[in-house]
């Protein structure tokens, strides 16, 4: 009474009434969640979904969608549709898959009860060491959780069974339903989800939704990005730009045609060697992953070195360069940037480095060169390249007789493949690296992604030109005809073996995109001596991998001729760190010894642009 009191001849309200004033005031509480700000977000989420849902519909209505989706649908059911056959065609197979299945969910629930009574009992189904999806503590501790989780491993174990148990499959019809089975598998993951994710619904609950307005905000303007299409951001590409933070090497652009730009690089040493160094790198990406930050810039390293680097900048292509074929990358890319070295040097000996299709190129260009007399490069490195396809793994998957032609037919329509189909295709082969980790990231949890200069490289995709990419895909993938001879240009024939120059061929253990057992076999059919090396991790970080970083390792080993990994590292002799000083002392055996270093300018030929040009800049 006498609070009361005293709080009445202080204020015209007693203290329960403050208090329950108070309460009023305050956001109303359910199990830690504020309901009025969780009503807020949810408010903001369906606005945002409004906007994707508008920005994904919009070159639809106006009839500036393609059929790429459809056909891939088609393809994947199709495939499938062949694995259900083999099942359901014997009603005794069928009863068998059930049973199957049947059995492991029993397993695990027998599992799971004598856990909630106290027991202490094995995983049925427990995920790879590698996998990092089920990284989360509660996915272990919480009971619900942890049988969600074997649950899903047991379901995943037994799809990929459908496919590798279907007698009557070929090679590559099992292949795509293998590929495809692991894309839906992965994609079903309860990680993928916030009500079957511990740590995607913590964050929703103690954000009271907040991530996922900021998620759904970030998807509307990746799908607007994309003029329609999911552009997934895989890093925060406001922090990069190329020529200012990327590709900063100096240099100059000496020479362009409709297809590449040449640069060439300025010396950091009194003496450089004799014989210049070419790159060629792919033109499905842009040249500086060889020229990220300085400190990963394999062009810088091999400039510090004392060596005088040219490296090719392919152009973005449009329509207008629809019909520019293989033989014309060929001749306006690696065979004309010879003479630009010749003119720009003096030099008629060049050593070459080939990347991935680049790579692929430079050994078509050194056959040809071979059969015309050309002795100008007289060593060759490779990075990651095939010259022969019977291994050439997933991408395969992409690749025969209908899909090529489907191909065909859509870049008919434009004059090129789209940048963001090939990017796609990539991304694909490691959907748990690519793909879910940047959906969970970005959309469920609502963080921008960090910045991360070979991501921010790998969305910076470029396009193909038809006629080009028609021809290598069916050269090369569709039909394996480099190894075998009877690829021409002009009215050349490519013969591998004529090439009698030294080899430098280098994989990496890891490869989804050139796997080391494709580019092993690629050893056997070159006619000069061969190097091979493996290096460890995969397509990017085992060939970008500075020697200051001491990261990974690399194997030497006696001259592949055939395609058993496993028996050649059981000779090999591995090394730690980086490769890069290996290959030096390689190409240091080559001799020519050294000459004053030579200023981009100073020769016949006069700079047009400072490194690393317009081309490389133009963005699809």
């Amino acid at each position: 009474m006498f609070g009361k009191r005293l709080g009445r001849a202080s204020n015209p309200l007693g203290i329960e009434e403050m208090l329950v004033l108070a309460q009023s005031q305050q956001p109303e509480q359910v199990g830690g969640v504020d309901v009025e700000a969780f009503s807020r977000n949810v408010a903001r989420l369906v606005e945002e979904g409004g906007r994707a849902l508008a920005a994904y519909l919009k070159p639809r209505e106006e009839g500036r969608s393609d059929r790429e989706f459809a056909d891939e649908a088609a393809e994947v059911v199709k495939t499938l549709g062949h694995v259900a056959e083999y099942w359901l065609a014997d009603p005794q197979r069928a009863v068998e898959l059930q049973r199957r299945l049947g059995k492991a969910y029993l397993d695990l629930w027998a599992a799971a009860a004598r856990r909630l009574a106290g027991e202490q009992t094995p995983p049925v189904a427990a995920p790879e060491p590698a996998d990092r999806r089920f990284a989360d503590p509660e996915w272990s501790s919480n009971q619900f959780y942890d049988f969600l989780k074997q649950a899903y491993l047991l379901t995943a174990q037994w799809a990929n069974r459908l496919v590798a148990d279907a007698a009557d499959l070929d090679p590559h019809t099992r292949q795509k339903a293998e590929f495809y089975v692991r894309q839906i598998v992965n994609a079903i993951s309860p990680t993928n989800f916030v009500l079957t994710n511990p740590e995607l619904l913590r964050e929703t609950l103690t954000s009271n939704a907040e991530n996922l307005a900021r998620g759904m905000h970030m998807l509307a303007d990746d799908i607007a990005a994309g003029r329609g299409d999911l552009r997934i951001r895989q890093s925060d590409s406001s922090m990069f730009e190329v020529g200012r933070n990327l590709a900063t090497t100096p240099g100059k652009v000496i020479f362009q045609n409709d297809l590449m730009q040449l640069i060439q690089y300025e010396p950091t040493t009194a003496a450089v060697f004799k014989r210049p160094l070419l790159i060629v790198p792919p033109w499905i990406n842009k040249f500086y992953v060889l020229d990220l930050t300085p400190e990963k810039s394999f062009i810088k390293w091999c400039v510090d070195q004392g060596l005088t680097v040219f490296c090719i900048s392919w152009v973005n292509p449009d329509a207008d360069l629809a019909q520019k074929t293989f033989e014309d990358y060929v001749r306006d890319g690696p065979i004309a940037a010879l003479d630009v070295i010749e003119k720009a040097t003096g030099e008629d000996e060049v050593h070459a480095i080939g990347y991935c299709v680049g790579g692929t190129m430079l050994s078509v260009a050194l056959a040809a060169m071979a059969a015309w007399g050309d002795r100008r490069i007289v060593s060759a490195t490779l990075f990651a390249a095939q010259v022969d396809f019977t291994y050439a793994g997933d991408l395969k998957v992409f690749v025969d007789d209908e899909q090529v032609k489907a191909i065909e037919q859509r870049m008919a329509q434009q004059g090129y493949l789209k940048a963001k189909s090939m990017a796609d295709v990539f991304n694909l082969l490691r959907s748990n690296d690519l793909i879910w980790p940047y959906v969970i990231n970005n959309y469920l949890k609502g963080k921008a992604p960090f910045p991360f200069d070979l991501l921010y490289w790998n969305s910076d995709a470029t396009r193909l030109p038809a006629a080009n990419h028609s021809f290598y895909l069916r050269n090369c993938y569709l039909n394996n005809t480099l190894s075998k001879g009877t690829v021409k240009i002009g009215d050349t024939p490519i013969d591998l073996n004529a090439i009698k120059i030294p080899i430098y061929n280098l994989a990496t253990r890891e490869d989804h995109i050139a796997p080391p057992k494709s580019v092993m076999l690629g050893s056997k059919f070159f006619g000069g001596p061969v190097r091979f090396v493996l290096s460890g991790s995969g397509h990017i970080a085992g060939v970008v991998n500075p020697p200051e970083r001491k990261k990974y390792q690399y194997w030497t080993g006696p001259r592949p001729r055939g395609a058993d990994l496993d028996k050649w590292l059981a000779k090999a002799k591995e090394h730690p760190g980086s490769w890069w000083p290996d290959w030096l002392a390689w190409l240091n055996k080559q001799g020519a010894g050294k000459v004053p270093a030579r200023v981009p300018g100073d020769g016949a030929l006069k700079p047009i642009e400072d490194a690393p040009g317009s081309y490389v800049k133009v963005r699809a």
